[in-house]
């Protein structure tokens, strides 16, 4: 299961796969064209001599190699700007955009498709001859024309996929997709700390937390009748030799659990990696949206309109997240046997981002409205929940307390007064 996740992850983040495939097909299809003999009557066929085939091929593959190189160039400054502009961790973005791996992919399947015909135009048994697969060149100039026309989307993409609106879009749609899952309901009781009888299990490898798969450990955990809880939330930090999980029998009278069984099964169940994703990890895309906004804050940006903006999407995350349980995620089934993986809790998703924007932006009566309004809106559409209206209060409480130190003239902060005003008596409605 964990070699199909890791496979999935690693194909849509890497640059090499798709043109490597296309290769593939590229030589797969000259070859079969190459076999289809078609008279020069034929309108699909080429009708030029045999050296005009070999220099069409020849100029078709140089010029494909000078566009591959602008294309990658292109590319690289395109995540030079990211990453310098905005935020690194946005790089897995750019590298996972499938419209950019799809237009390498048929620009270096046109090359190899032309290069590879140069073996076959003009030559036969090693020696000169006049016949060649005709049909075989109409494909090289049909995959010109359709290169030709993927390098002005190209062109056209990837100005739009810079643009500070279509990132904080994507990571926007990304995240909320991971909420939606619900792969972790979260509500469950947090066992805070194992019983004394509980056997802790190392972690063979150091990295981030990726994907957990709680039913396959519990049927696990059923099948050796013990009890297991992660250490670690999805998209921590673990430490080759440090404690992942704690395994124990429910009742502390019975034998202790085999460790190394259960490190095998964790190894395999539990994915780390040196990189944080999506795939089950919420609180990544929230990371890089912050981080779009505290850059935007620095000295050296100096653009608090992109930190509104990048507010405005995280409000659409947070007002989905206050929609759904979360929290620590216990899988359970009878005689006592669960498994607990921990989870956040909407305080600790609101005051990590909060915090951090606020801190950056008390001094922009802008930015400090903006998280008063994403906070109204949290307790417009959250569950009836004390823990979470207590939240929303207490980080308002903070942002204006935070504004009101160090704005200077009162009168820039009417909007954020009256916004707080507006906060309290939503909250206040609430049951």
């Amino acid at each position: 299961m964990f070699g199909r996740d890791w496979l999935a992850e690693y194909v849509r983040g890497s640059l090499w796969v798709l043109p490597t495939l296309s290769v593939v097909v590229a030589l797969v299809v000259g070859s079969a064209l190459s076999s289809v003999d078609v008279g020069n009557d034929c309108p699909l066929a080429f009708q030029g001599t045999a050296d005009d085939a070999r220099n069409l091929l020849i100029g078709i593959s140089g010029t494909m190699v000078t566009v591959i190189a602008l294309l990658l160039g292109l590319a690289v400054v395109a995540l030079q700007l990211s990453s310098t502009q905005y935020s690194p961790r946005l790089l897995s973005n750019f590298l996972r955009d499938r419209p950019n791996q799809i237009v390498l992919s048929v620009f270096v399947g046109t090359f190899a498709y032309s290069a590879a015909g140069l073996y076959t135009v003009g030559v036969s048994s090693g020696n000169r001859s006049a016949s060649f697969p005709r049909l075989a060149v109409s494909g090289a100039i049909v995959l010109v024309f359709v290169s030709l026309g993927l390098l002005l989307f190209f062109a056209d993409h990837l100005v739009h996929s810079i643009q500070v609106d279509a990132i904080m879009r994507t990571v926007e749609r990304r995240t909320l997709a991971v909420i939606h899952d619900r792969v972790f309901t979260g509500g469950g009781q947090d066992a805070s700390q194992p019983p004394p009888w509980a056997v802790p299990i190392p972690t063979r490898r150091s990295g981030y937390v990726q994907v957990v798969h709680p039913r396959v450990l519990l049927d696990e955990a059923t099948r050796h009748g013990v009890c297991l809880r992660l250490r670690y939330r999805v998209g921590e930090h673990t430490v080759a030799g440090t404690t992942l999980a704690w395994v124990w029998r429910p009742s502390g009278a019975e034998p202790a659990p085999d460790v190394a069984s259960f490190t095998r099964i964790l190894d395999a169940q539990v994915h780390i990696g040196f990189e944080r994703t999506y795939q089950q990890d919420a609180a990544f895309g929230i990371r890089q949206l912050v981080d779009v906004a505290c850059k935007a804050l620095s000295p050296a940006i100096n653009d608090p309109y992109t930190a509104v903006q990048a507010v405005e999407h995280l409000t659409v995350i947070f007002c989905a997240l206050a929609g759904q349980s979360l929290g620590t995620h216990v899988e359970q089934r009878a005689r006592g046997i669960m498994v607990i993986i921990p989870g956040r809790r909407f305080p600790e998703y609101l005051a990590v981002m909060c915090g951090l924007i606020r801190r950056y932006g008390s001094h922009e009566p802008t930015v400090s409205h903006a998280l008063l309004r994403l906070l109204h809106d949290c307790a417009l559409v959250t569950a009836e929940d004390s823990e979470r209206r207590a939240a929303i209060e207490a980080q308002a409480r903070l942002i204006v307390s935070d504004a009101e130190r160090d704005v200077a003239r009162g009168e820039d902060l009417e909007l954020v007064h009256a916004e707080a005003e507006q906060l309290r008596r939503a909250l206040a409605e609430r049951p």
